[in-house]
């Protein structure tokens, strides 16, 4: 299954490259595939063996080729070659120069926390959140609190799924104080769209972490971070309760494609146009860290 995005800066329709295509095809659209996936793909285990042999150091051979089939520009990396990188996830988790994602710091943007690929959603229905066109989670069911699914009923959902090749740091979307991070236990599914298509609710099933972001410009926002496949370990860096600026670096995911969802009450701002008419036709925007993805009412 071929997928799609809009690359945000030219506003052309570009086709994805899938990293491990065949093995997610494989595992999701075929009997013995769903079978292996269910005895062990989607379990802990699996994840944090994988993430392991990411750690080793013969891992670093990886690297070379990762570079060259995802078409990654290294010259955004503080560590240009590759030769420096320790192991794979050394490489994985790498932190790019500054001037590589540049920022509004005007008080009125919301800037996205990560690279990756955005759907978002306004006027959310607690009870019926979609996942993709024609699967859908519930608010309580991903925050696990009522009364929290309440709060952000009829507010704004922002999607932004990172792939492999994407820089995999994020980032606080607007100055604040964050508060302390709640951990999910869950399973380790894909979150690419060949996998949350078959699976129902996969943000509500995979493990997740949840932080009440208070944002000075835009209320009390909720970051939540989702594993998936291989991801070793979703690592926060940031200090609980201590201000921080927009941009600075909240923690990043280990090996994986993952995700990093915002939820806003009604009211708080307004998603920019060409991200929500994206979304609308059932495509995702490109964005980089630090670009304007909405913009305060």
């Amino acid at each position: 299954m071929d997928i799609y995005y809009i690359e945000r800066k030219s506003g052309k329709k570009q086709k994805e490259i899938v990293a491990g295509n065949k093995f997610l095809e494989w595992i999701y659209d075929t009997k013995p595939g769903n079978t292996l996936l269910e005895i062990f793909v989607k379990k802990k285990l699996f994840s944090s063996i994988y993430g392991k042999f990411q750690e080793l150091s013969f891992s670093r051979k990886k690297i070379k080729d990762f570079v060259g089939n995802l078409s990654i520009d290294m010259t955004e990396a503080e560590r240009e070659c590759i030769d420096e990188y320790h192991n794979f996830n050394d490489f994985f988790a790498r932190k790019l120069k500054k001037e590589a994602r540049p920022m509004s710091f005007d008080e009125e943007h919301l800037i996205s926390p990560a690279d990756g690929r955005v759907l978002a959603y306004e006027n959310l229905d607690k009870d019926k959140l979609i996942q993709v066109k024609g699967s859908f989670y519930t608010l309580e069911e991903f925050f696990q609190d009522k009364n929290l699914a309440n709060e952000y009923d009829k507010g704004i959902c922002i999607v932004v799924r990172l792939c492999p090749a994407d820089y995999h740091r994020f980032h606080f979307p607007d100055n604040g104080i964050p508060r302390t991070t709640r951990r999910i236990n869950g399973r380790y599914y894909s979150v690419n769209p060949i996998a949350l298509r078959k699976i129902m609710g996969i943000y509500c099933q995979n493990k997740r972490e949840i932080t009440l972001f208070e944002s000075d410009s835009f209320g009390k926002i909720i970051l939540a971070e989702v594993g998936a496949t291989c991801v070793g370990s979703i690592i926060q860096t940031y200090k609980t309760g201590e201000s921080v600026g927009k941009g600075d670096e909240k923690g990043y995911f280990k090996f994986g494609g993952s995700t990093v969802i915002l939820f806003l009450k009604k009211g708080q701002l307004k998603v920019d146009k060409d991200i929500l008419l994206n979304t609308k036709l059932g495509l995702e925007t490109k964005v980089n860290m630090g670009e304007v993805i909405a913009k305060k009412n």
